[in-house]
């Protein structure tokens, strides 16, 4: 039995594209709603962040924008993964997607249920998913060098 390499390709285009559409919603809400909707949890906190005292919900919608940076950022690394297996396929880039999906659940993810519940053990989790997206993207690079060519090998690189 073969597997189909374009559908699995595809896959990561299409987990990339629903991450970015995702996080564009919670960037936008995290811009105009997120600061009303939890006012009143972090009413009278504050918070010291690099050695100034803010207002606790400021630093909590920063760290909500934050997540969604990355998860945007990470879903268009995922899209433009699926297109680079689908030129040059290995198994470092089929790892690389996995570390890069989970870590971008694990650390938008928690940074997200920290802000919205409030509950701060939540991000010790945070960056165990940051080097995850570290090791996926050390792959990438790994998986995408031609310095592992060799002189009588096609690399894997597909031609049209």
């Amino acid at each position: 039995m073969t597997i189909d390499n374009t559908a699995q390709n595809s896959r990561w285009i299409s987990i990339g594209a629903a991450l970015v559409s995702v996080a564009i919603g919670l960037g936008a809400w995290a811009a105009h709603g997120l600061e009303k909707f939890i006012a009143a949890q972090y009413a009278g906190q504050t918070k010291l962040v690099a050695g100034q005292t803010i207002p606790a919900v400021t630093k909590y919608v920063g760290d909500f924008k934050t997540a969604a940076d990355y998860q945007l950022s990470q879903g268009l690394g995922l899209i433009l993964l699926g297109i680079l297996i689908t030129r040059r396929p290995s198994r470092a880039l089929r790892v690389a997607g996995v570390c890069i999906l989970l870590g971008t659940l694990l650390f938008s993810g928690s940074l997200y249920v920290l802000v919205l519940t409030g509950i701060t053990k939540f991000g010790a989790i945070t960056p165990i998913g940051g080097l995850l997206l570290i090791m996926g993207w050390v792959l990438i690079a790994y998986g995408a060098c031609p310095c592992r060519c060799r002189a009588n090998q096609d690399c894997g690189i597909v031609s049209e």
